[in-house]
């Protein structure tokens, strides 16, 4: 039998302009988080079960790695977030979902404590959540504004520790 000849010209390609597509939207239904983040999301935090009420996933193990494991989950948790930014959700919900990551990578980057937060903090999971939540329209807008509040607040006070240690410094000498 002989081998069909290769056209190239007949081959479906994928752009590669936009590696990250936004949610899945089809006519007369709503958007939905794209299956790969979902599935990432779940391979991070919840792929491997532990009896019947516990899961773990690939972050905690990765993060047993000094160093490279808790970059590699930063890195996995990015993705997730920068889906949600091509999504368009608002500027609220990202930033909520980046403190999950900065918290989760923060917790992680503490030795042996930080291997246990990794295991328990399923920073992804939330992000899921928080991105489920703004494409159904079940955006909660106060605890948006309560998250702002507290992150202008938050980089005040830390605006305020060099400044007292100035004044500090300065009267007491």
């Amino acid at each position: 039998m002989p081998r069909a000849a290769f056209k190239p010209h007949l081959m479906k390609t994928r752009s590669l302009a936009r590696p990250l597509e936004g949610p899945i939207i089809s006519e007369g239904s709503p958007a939905k988080v794209p299956d790969w983040v979902e599935n990432l999301a779940w391979l991070m935090d919840s792929s491997i079960p532990i009896g019947k009420r516990w899961s773990i996933g690939l972050d905690g193990i990765v993060g047993l790695f000094p160093g490279v494991g808790d970059l590699a989950g930063t890195f996995v948790s990015a993705l997730i977030v920068a889906s949600a930014t091509q999504a368009g959700l608002p500027r609220a919900a990202v930033g909520r979902m980046m403190a999950n990551v900065v918290v989760d990578t923060l917790l992680g980057s503490i030795p042996f404590l930080g291997d246990l937060s990794d295991f328990a903090f399923k920073a992804n999971m939330k992000n899921i959540q928080i991105y489920r939540e703004h494409l159904e329209g079940r955006q909660q807008t106060v605890r948006n504004w309560v998250f702002t509040f507290m992150v202008v607040l938050a980089l005040f006070a830390l605006m305020a520790i060099p400044i007292s240690f100035y004044l500090i410094h300065r009267f007491t000498d």
